[in-house]
């Protein structure tokens, strides 16, 4: 006999093939993937079409940044007044500066972002801000309260002048008018009207306000504003901020860099403040100091009857100017020490006034580099506090440069007075040189050297306080506004093409994902081809699932696909024992597990035999589960049981005449309680030899090979055995059974037959040719998209 392998023509080495067959697999379900899509979409535009759009804002800054230079290039001609004393600030901490919590503070309560006015959609609620409210609330609580109120309320607009509350629990108040004072819950208030106009009893515009703790609100904007360098090596500033309503977020971020400059210019300003300040209270001082000897000067001249007494002791007095002059000089420097001296005592870690002529370079230094601490430190304290590292370090610092300022001014004060007492003993030698000067004249010298000390005291501190005065009004800002916060009018979110594609994409992968785990999970056989990768013995063919009731599915006018498909089984079968003995032909059916159809086929076998004229015998021998009795709806009293267990029974006595599909018949009603040892007998052969003599084929239907042993037992008497597997019913694991009788020769000429291959999912071979029956197998939806 021949093993014929030419039933297996597909290559398993041909990954084309699978591809096809895994994605027929996913094409069958096509409409899971229209409906999952079709879901995805419908999802995303439900959320599109009801999450608020946001918009974002930008606004850019030049910051005065030391490492870059800064905006202060045109103030540069006022460099010879000490007005660009070193007030400039690292780019970083003008980053912190802008998102500390203060300044946030601050623009909260500036623009009161902690009420906010929304309008009821039909689903959702909108947000309204300042201008687009048509009402307005004025909150009389202390901020202490107010600020952490978590409350909501409606306000219903029932007239022109009448308006009705009504808070979160639904209650309703009784009609108040506009302006006027109302006791709540949450304090006292008054709403007054933004839009004019009338309304109308059935309109009832209303508007929802909500009042958020204030701290949440502060901790919102910080969180969400975002300051970037626009380059590493400038110090331009992009500050972004992103919110669903654009007016609020350019409102904010305007708001935001005009608090920052006015912080900035005020910080710079603090030392001019204090510097004038000392100054005018000096001037008050010497002011009444000079007026106190200019009256001494005018008593005395009126006294002792004097006149030009210059011209009078202009000879005696010529060769003391220089001396006078020198004098001068070092009496003013010795009281702006004492004052300088005096005003640090009193004012300990406070700024110290600059640029006041001590004449001392280390005092001049080292008062700059305290000043700029003082400035950096209170700088730091708006954000820190007191035990701060950076502020004790600063503190150190400030307390080491004030003890060496003092030192400076004790040893300048030594010194001066060590040079002026040097000066008053030469002014006595030259002075015994004109004692023949009247003694008014001497007395009225230093009245009048008094004078002048005090008017030039007067005239420097009137020019430092104008000098003060010009570095106060030309303070610049520490951000020049390069662009005001604008934003387009696009929102940035939620991104409309990227969710539409995700939708589509989750639409597509969910069903992917479903019918691949359903793949991963499935182990039953489908097809001809998961029998094929298993096992390599020859495939007659498959035959198709069919809904039909009836067990016998050949006729002669028949062309559906399941009689076509026993009709090419025939000829496979002819094929297949060519060669064979010469007789009758046994061809035994068989299967792995019960339920996978040998009995279906074995009966249409049979019948589709007999069409060609054949002489056919269809034996049941599953003598432990008969059913073909039950599938041919014949009854009858005598069958192989009998026959086994009976020697005076003969074979034609229990032979049956199926007259409808012309072959005979042996059946089994009776179900043995020793099975095997009824086959092993020998009476099974007689029935055997019986039907090879007098049949053309012999049709013996037998029991499944995995659980008992009945068909290994009658295995070698077998032409040929169909071993029959049930698509999308047998597990892929007892592959392995027919696998091993097939490798191992168990089973005489073993061929395969898938049945029961569904053939809407494409599995198995058309059939039919010409006229078609209802189930003969239609085009994939998507092959018609290309026929011609």
């Amino acid at each position: 006999m021949q093993d014929n392998n030419q039933f297996n023509p597909i290559n398993d080495n041909d990954e084309s093939i699978n591809l096809r067959e895994q994605l027929e697999n996913y094409l069958f379900h096509w409409k899971w993937f229209v409906l999952g899509v079709a879901v995805a979409l419908a999802g995303a535009f439900l959320y599109l079409r009801y999450t608020p759009n946001q918009y974002t804002v930008s606004t850019t800054i030049l910051v005065d940044d030391k490492n870059s230079g800064g905006i202060a290039s045109e103030l540069s001609a006022f460099a010879d007044l000490g007005l660009m004393g070193g007030s400039k600030a690292s780019l970083d901490n003008e980053m912190e500066l802008l998102k500390s919590k203060s300044l946030a503070d601050r623009v909260a309560k500036s623009l009161e972002t902690n009420v906010n006015f929304y309008k009821q959609g039909k689903v959702i609620k909108s947000e309204l801000f300042r201008g687009d409210a048509p009402v307005k609330i004025n909150f009389f609580a202390p901020d202490s309260v107010f600020h952490k109120l978590d409350t909501a309320f409606t306000v219903r607009i029932t007239s022109e002048s009448t308006f009705t509350l009504k808070d979160a629990d639904g209650k309703t108040s009784k009609d108040h008018n506009f302006g006027t004072l109302i006791k709540t819950n949450y304090g006292e208030m008054s709403v007054t009207p933004l839009k004019k106009g009338k309304f109308a009893d059935e309109d009832n515009e209303e508007v929802i306000v909500q009042i958020v703790p204030f701290e949440n609100v502060v901790n919102k904007y910080r969180n969400a504003l975002q300051i970037q360098p626009v380059s590493k090596q400038s110090s331009v500033l992009r500050l972004s901020l992103t919110d669903p309503v654009k007016s609020k977020a350019i409102e904010i971020l305007d708001n935001l860099v005009a608090q920052y400059n006015n912080d900035a210019v005020e910080d710079k300003n603090l030392m001019a403040k204090n510097t004038n300040e000392f100054i005018n209270q000096r001037i008050v001082i010497v002011n009444e100091e000079l007026s106190s000897v200019e009256k001494g000067a005018e008593q005395f001249k009126s006294v002792n009857q004097l006149t030009d007494l210059a011209t009078e002791a202009g000879l005696a007095v010529a060769s003391k100017s220089e001396i006078d002059k020198r004098l001068l000089e070092l009496n003013t420097q010795l009281k702006l020490t004492e004052y300088v001296s005096d005003y640090i005592n009193a004012n300990s870690g406070k700024l110290i006034p600059a640029n006041l002529g001590i004449g001392d370079a280390s005092v001049d230094g080292n008062t700059e580099k305290y000043n700029q601490l003082v400035l950096e430190r209170n700088r730091i304290l708006k954000g820190s506090s007191e035990i701060n590292p950076v502020i004790v370090n600063l503190n150190g610092q400030i307390k080491s440069l004030e003890d060496n300022i003092k030192q400076g001014l004790a040893a300048t004060k030594a010194s001066l007075k060590i040079s002026l007492n040097a000066i008053k003993g030469q002014e006595s030698r030259f002075s015994s040189t004109i004692s023949d000067v009247p003694q008014q004249e001497r007395v009225f010298r230093g009245i009048q050297r008094q004078q002048q000390i005090m008017e030039t005291i007067y005239l420097y501190l009137l020019q430092k306080r104008e000098e003060n005065a010009i570095t106060m009004a030309v303070t610049q800002p520490s951000a020049k506004i390069i662009d005001l916060a604008y934003g387009s009018n696009t929102p940035v979110a939620p991104k409309r093409n990227i969710i539409y594609l995700a939708a589509l994409l989750l639409g597509l992968l969910i069903p992917f994902g479903v019918i691949y785990v359903m793949a991963l999970l499935d182990n039953k056989v489908h097809n001809r081809s998961d029998v094929e990768s298993m096992i390599k013995a020859p495939i007659l063919g498959d035959i198709p699932h069919t809904k039909s009731e009836n067990k016998i599915v050949v006729s002669d006018s028949d062309r559906s696909s399941v009689s076509e498909s026993f009709r090419l089984l025939r000829t496979n079968i002819n094929f297949m024992l060519t060669g064979a003995k010469p007789g009758g032909k046994t061809i035994f059916i068989t299967s792995t597990v019960s339920g996978e159809g040998k009995t279906f086929v074995a009966i249409n076998l049979a019948t589709v035999l007999a069409l060609t004229d054949k002489k056919v015998l269809l034996i049941g021998a599953d003598i432990r589960k008969p059913k073909i009795g039950e599938y041919l709806d014949l009854k009858y009293e005598k069958g192989l049981t009998h026959f086994l267990m009976d020697n005076t029974l003969k074979v034609t006595d229990i032979i049956e005449s199926v007259k409808e599909v012309n072959f005979d018949f042996i059946g089994s009603n009776l179900i043995p309680p020793n099975p095997s040892e009824l086959l092993m007998n020998g009476r099974f052969e007689e029935v055997l030899a019986y039907g090879k003599q007098h049949y053309d084929h012999v049709i013996v239907d037998t029991a499944p090979v995995l659980l008992v042993t009945d068909t290994l037992l009658l295995g070698y008497l077998a032409d040929m055995f169909i071993y029959v597997v049930r698509a999308n019913y047998l597990d892929k694991r007892l592959l392995v059974t027919p696998k091993m009788m097939h490798e191992e020769k168990r089973l005489p000429n073993m061929a395969m037959l898938v049945n029961g291959t569904d053939l809407e999912r494409g599995y198995g071979y058309g059939y039919g040719y010409g006229g078609y029956s209802e189930d003969v197998i239609k085009k994939p939806w998507y092959k018609t998209l290309f026929s011609k």
